[in-house]
């Protein structure tokens, strides 16, 4: 028995989805600041260079709001990892399909709840902004974009995998 095409392109953007978070979580690019040297925070690991001295990385004690998009997102790749095993698993046994389609969707909830979360921690005493607001002199960073377009990706994943969004082949 063989997957149909759409049941193959939702698995490769589920994988590409899975990519993006884990590579997101992994970098501590989340929030970045050149003021004084450059500091990188990120969920699980933050990294500070002053000046030209050799840049020193620790694991950083992270806000409520940080622990929960942390633990989100990681409840969020466990089900991208099981939704590509159902859909390989669905080439002996049909059912699986359906149920990738329900797991699918409750990663791209997980992820839509650690995107909304997140920015609340701009307020924390190291970044001294605002919920929902950077201050001027910090950007988002590379990790921050991987983990919007983990969203995105698993969002059209899941669209795919629902047959919701049918491409003219």
């Amino acid at each position: 028995m063989a997957l149909d095409r759409l049941s193959i392109i939702s698995g490769a953007l589920f994988f590409a989805a899975d990519v993006f978070a884990v590579s997101s979580i992994a970098m501590p690019d989340w929030i970045v600041t050149e003021i004084g040297g450059t500091t990188r925070l990120g969920l699980m690991q933050s990294c500070v260079t002053v000046y030209n001295r050799p840049t020193v990385c620790y694991t950083p004690k992270l806000s409520l709001e940080w622990w929960i998009s942390l633990i989100s997102i990681l409840i969020g790749c466990l089900c991208v990892t099981t939704t590509i095993i159902l859909l390989l698993a669905s080439l002996w046994e049909r059912n699986t399909a359906q149920m990738a389609k329900w797991v699918g969707f409750t990663a791209v909830i997980f992820f839509c709840t650690a995107a909304v979360i997140f920015p609340i921690g701009f307020s924390n005493q190291e970044i001294g902004g605002a919920p929902y607001q950077l201050p001027n002199s910090y950007q988002v960073g590379v990790s921050y974009i991987f983990f919007v377009m983990a969203l995105w990706t698993t969002v059209i994943s899941e669209l795919f995998a629902s047959k919701i969004c049918l491409p003219h082949f």
